[in-house]
């Protein structure tokens, strides 16, 4: 079960802590080595995301829009918008998905296997936290 404080190991040294877990509020801390492009283009229907920089910079695609943010800055991407983004180069950032839903079990399957396993029932599953959209811009 997923809790406040407990680290999820990625892909390619991706680290996600769950710092806080509320029915209203998931907030995280993501560290991420900057080795990899960016991940499917997708949506969350009901969740708004709010991603602050704290290290390094960030490459997203927000609604077909792509601007790179770095330390200090914030972004917002509204429920149901189609977006992507990754580091470019090693980068923190400190994420909060409103309402929190199931997101944190959701990272914590993700990236434990079981979306390997059955990828269309571990998607199917989860689509009220997440969705596959159109596939992301070529880099």
């Amino acid at each position: 079960m997923a809790h406040a404080g407990q680290m999820i190991h990625g892909h390619d040294g991706f680290e996600l802590r769950l710092v806080s877990i509320a029915p209203e509020l998931l907030a995280m801390e993501a560290s991420y080595p900057g080795a990899g492009g960016l991940p499917p283009m997708h949506l969350h229907p009901s969740q708004a995301e709010r991603f602050e920089v704290l290290e390094g910079s960030v490459r997203a695609v927000v609604d077909g829009v792509e601007r790179r943010y770095g330390a200090g800055e914030t972004f917002e991407v509204p429920a149901g918008t189609p977006h992507t983004m990754a580091a470019e180069g090693p980068a923190r950032t400190r994420w909060e998905v409103r309402p929190a839903l199931r997101t944190a079990e959701f990272f914590e399957r993700l990236h434990g296997g079981d979306a390997a396993e059955d990828p269309p029932a571990f998607l199917a599953e989860f689509s009220a936290e997440f969705r596959l959209s159109d596939p992301p811009p070529q880099a």
